[in-house]
This record gives structure tokens, sequence and C-alpha cells, in this order.
């Protein structure tokens, strides 16, 4: 068995074994070190793959046990059964990291089962799985090694009683009553998992609305529609303790500028206050690869590090930590490897939160261009005024499209609907295209369909929406 490789990447998270497919699919020789026991990192194992099982399976739940009733359709008797449940859950995890093995060995990339360390700027020492240990030398290092939850000091996770995402994806009974800190993108996305299965849910976000970072229309129409469906907010609030007691955890929170303090008493606390880079135990020093002040892998355009043959993807490097935009750096960066002109626009890279409704967003929002200086025009389109929405009885939402003032051209999308997850992906292309509104509005939409909206919204942007 060789050593010496053209490219090894290390982690098999969407960023490192897509790396790993796409540089064996140009010829070269690779091989993917990767510690657990089965690939697909985080995402697949433990994050994005688990997640979207149990909000489909909670929402059929909701939907049999509360709402059916309103489409005609009489049901009695429905009940969770949690560890059906899991296992349905579990099985679809299996089904997909087996599957990115199976592509492994379809594209001829070697998986080193373990833990690998920089020995030097092209040498890797792994603690193999097994006990043993193996050195390998890589004319190319792709660090893909992904994130790991941020904690808050002095809270210690468990994964019984104080929760990370991990812990909150495999309880073994629904809780009564479960505290959320932090009103994130895996906050509310678990919140909901739990809140539809029969918990009461409590969010407490530092900020004064959930969801950071997204357009501020949006945070504050979603935090109704939250609301709406039995989720308790409590924003502007920072924790300042977190205890364990006999029978489950104390949580103390208080105004951000000050103020009696509040204390809830939970089965379980969710600690969802974002997630860090991951790089311990790499040997960076010994590599000489230079970090931020946040810990993440400074890279070029070209994902290159300080070190020539060294280069890096993923949660590591700066930009959003998402499963999507990892896949695209990581084929970027093999091409670029390869000698070809590896491409990735992060400009275009939308944000889902697979809540129900969904939201999605896709490039700036109004805050960005007014802090830019940029004029801009907004066309916004309810749902309630979308007549597939409105026979699906699903109306909660909108699509509003900013576009340039002077050229039309498209900056951000926004949305909060049913299918917005979806609907988004016609927005990043437009974007990744230099489409105007108006192109979008000259384009056919099928009827009835959500996607209308969107066509509704670019009319909009130039005040002439037909059906509002």
């Amino acid at each position: 068995m060789s050593d010496s490789f053209d490219v090894v990447v290390i982690g098999s998270g969407p960023g490192g074994y897509v790396a790993a497919i796409r540089a064996a699919q140009l010829g070269l020789k690779t091989a993917c070190i990767e510690k657990r026991d089965t690939l697909g990192g985080t995402c697949l194992n433990i994050g994005c793959i688990p997640s979207k099982a149990l909000l489909h399976a909670s929402h059929l739940y909701e939907e049999a046990a509360h709402d059916f009733g309103k489409y005609g359709i009489k049901v009695k008797g429905v009940e969770v059964d949690l560890k059906a449940m899991m296992t349905s859950k579990d099985g679809i995890v299996d089904g997909l990291t087996g599957g990115v093995e199976f592509l492994f060995k379809k594209n001829k990339v070697e998986w080193i089962k373990g833990a690998g360390t920089f020995t030097g700027k092209d040498t890797i020492a792994v603690v193999l799985n097994d006990g043993g240990t193996r050195t390998v030398t890589a004319k190319n290092t792709i660090i893909a090694t992904g994130s790991d939850v941020a904690s808050l000091p002095g809270v210690e996770i468990d994964e019984k009683k104080i929760l990370s995402s991990t812990g909150a994806l495999s309880l073994p009974k629904v809780p009564k009553h479960m505290v959320v800190i932090g009103g994130g993108v895996i906050g509310l996305e678990m919140g909901s998992v739990w809140r539809r299965l029969g918990a009461e849910v409590t969010v407490v976000e530092f900020m004064d609305q959930v969801l950071p970072g997204m357009d501020m229309e949006v945070r504050k129409t979603f935090g109704r529609i939250l609301k709406k469906q039995g989720m308790t907010l409590h924003l502007s609030s920072k924790v300042t303790n977190v205890k364990k007691t006999r029978g489950g955890v104390t949580v103390t929170f208080e105004p951000v500028k000050g103020g009696e303090a509040t204390e809830l008493k939970a089965d379980v606390v969710l600690v969802s206050v974002g997630r860090r880079p991951y790089t311990e135990g790499l040997g960076l020093e010994a590599a000489g690869v230079a970090v931020d002040e946040r810990g993440r892998i400074e890279v070029a355009d070209d994902f290159s590090t300080n070190v020539p043959g060294v280069w890096a993807i993923g949660d590591v490097v700066k930009g959003p930590m998402l499963a999507h935009k990892a896949e695209d750096e990581g084929v970027a960066c093999a091409e670029n490897i390869a000698g070809l002109n590896g491409y990735c626009n992060h400009e275009t890279v939308p944000n889902v939160v697979y809540t129900w409704p969904e939201v999605a967003s896709v490039g700036k929002s109004e805050d960005d261009l007014k802090t830019a200086g940029v004029a801009f025009t907004a066309g916004k389109f309810p749902f309630t005024a979308n007549s597939r929405a409105k026979a699906n009885l699903a109306t909660d939402g909108f699509v509003k499209i900013l576009a340039d003032k002077d050229s039309d051209r498209i900056l951000g999308v926004h949305i909060i609907g049913t299918k917005a997850g979806d609907m988004i992906a016609q927005a990043a292309t437009a974007m990744e295209l230099g489409a105007s509104a108006e192109d979008i509005a000259l384009i056919s939409h099928a009827h009835p369909t959500e996607t209308e909206a969107v066509k509704e919204a670019a009319l909009a942007v130039h005040g002439r929406p037909i059906h509002m």
C-alpha cells in the first residue's frame, strides 16, 4: 500500500468528500483521512441530514394530529412513536454515509481510517482506528475538518440535560419543557422539532430578533410566526447561569441592557450559540499554516494557505458555515490543484432555515445595502395573494427582491414560505447570471405554483404586480 499521494484530504464532510472525489476524477491519486466510523462529517452524521429527517417526521405528525381537520380529513388516535422515528432517522443517515463510501470506491479514493496530524508541510502522521499508525506524504493537502459546537463559558454540555445539537437529535423521550439558548438556525430548527412533538419550547436570544444576520423584515415576521405556532421567545436577553437540578435544569437570564433576572425550569436545555472551526490536533504549527484571530485558517481566493501545497475549505475558513458552500469550495479547490480555474462565488451562496414555513435568502439584505450606500428598490409579494399557497392553506410569508435602483440587477432575495428552500435556487441562479428584476418578471412561471410569488415580487420592484 503506497503512502504517497497527489492529494490528501483531511476530513470527509461535504467539503472534504466532494473535494476528494473531484480530485480523483481529475486523475489525481487521492486519499481521505477520516476518524469517524462513517463518512460524511457532521452534516450527514449529526447535522443536516438527521435534523431534516426529524423536521419532516415531526411536521407530518403535527399535520396529522392537529391540522388534517381543516382539509376535511378525520384522524383519530395519532401518536408519536419516538423510537421508530429515531430508527427511521438513523436508517436515512446510514444509507447516505454508506453512499459516500460507495462513491469513494467507485472513484478510487482511499479512505484512511484514523486521525491525521501534520508533522511537516507535506507529511501527515495518522493514528489509525485499529490502533496502528501510518505516515503519508502528499503533494497537496486539503484541510476540510469542519467545525464543532461552540459552548457557553461555565456551561458543561453532557448531552443528557444540557444538550448540543447532537444530543437534541437523539433524545429518548419528548421533554415537557425545552429551553433553547440561541435563536439561530440550528436552535430554531431543533426547537421546532420538539415543539411539534409536544414539548413547550422557550428560546432565549441575545439579539433583538431571531435569526441574526438575516434581513430584518424577515427576522421580525418569522418571529411572529414562531410565536403564533406556540414557541416562547425572550429576545434581547443574556443567559447568566445554567444549573442542573435533580429534576432538570434551571436557566437564569436577564435583559441585555440590564434589569431583573428571570429563572426558567426545564427538562433539557439546548445550547445553540454557534459553531467554531475544528482544528484541534491537526498540528498546524508543524506545517506552518496561519490562522486568524477566530481560529480560521487563512486562505487566498483559490483556497491556498500561506504554505505551498496546503489548502483549506469549508467551515475552517472564512464565510458562512454551510454544507453547500463547503461542497462548492471543495470542487473549486480540487480543480485549482489540477491546474484548472476553479470557481466559487460566495455572493450567491443561499442560506436556508428548514422550519415550517422555511426561510431562505441569497445576496444582500436591506441593511447591508443601506450600510454600503447602495441605492435599491424593493419588491415584495405575500403568499396570501398566491393561489397555490391559498389552496394549500399555507399563506404565511412573502418573497422580497432587492434590485439596484439604476441597473435593476438583482442584489438580494429573501423568502419566507413553505417551499422557500427550493425556491431560493431560482434567485441564486438569476444572481449568478447577473439577471435583473425585469428578467425574472418576463419569465413564465407555472400556474398554480408558489414560484409565481417570485415573478410577482419582481414585478413589484417596478410597481406593477398583477395579483396585489
